[in-house]
């Protein structure tokens, strides 16, 4: 992580502080989103692409800092699927088709990962949408 974003990253926080209720529940939602079944490449891949559609910058540049320090990803389809499947779930706010989810079942991805892409677009809207607010 750059000083720049290290910086960056320090005052977000620091400004989430000023809610203490807003950023425990961040804080304990990530730890629950970090222990899911998703892989970490997959993961990485909802946040990012719930900070991309958010507008996040700062999110977008930190997870993407993330997720290149995990090294290649072994099925770059498997992320692609993931990444629109999230796309999916944000666009049709839960309400996706029985053909979109088979596309992701298709990919060796589960019903529980569905619902963990979920946990992930409702944790990671918290983070950009404060940091938006915020300015960060």
């Amino acid at each position: 992580m750059s000083l720049d974003l290290t910086t960056r990253t320090a005052d977000a926080v620091a400004r989430l502080k000023e809610s203490p209720h807003t950023l425990d529940g961040f804080l304990k939602l990530t730890e629950i989103f970090d222990s899911t079944t998703l892989d970490p490449h997959s993961r990485e891949t909802v946040i990012l692409t719930v900070a991309a559609r958010n507008q996040c910058h700062l999110c977008v540049d930190m997870h993407e800092a993330k997720l290149a320090a995990l090294g290649p990803a072994p099925d770059p389809e498997r992320l692609a699927a993931v990444r629109a499947f999230t796309f999916q779930v944000l666009a049709a706010t839960g309400a996706v088709s029985d053909a979109e989810l088979e596309a992701f079942y298709a990919h060796g991805y589960t019903r529980q990962n569905a619902l963990e892409v979920c946990l992930g677009v409702g944790t990671y809207t918290i983070s950009t949408f404060a940091n938006r607010l915020n300015r960060c």
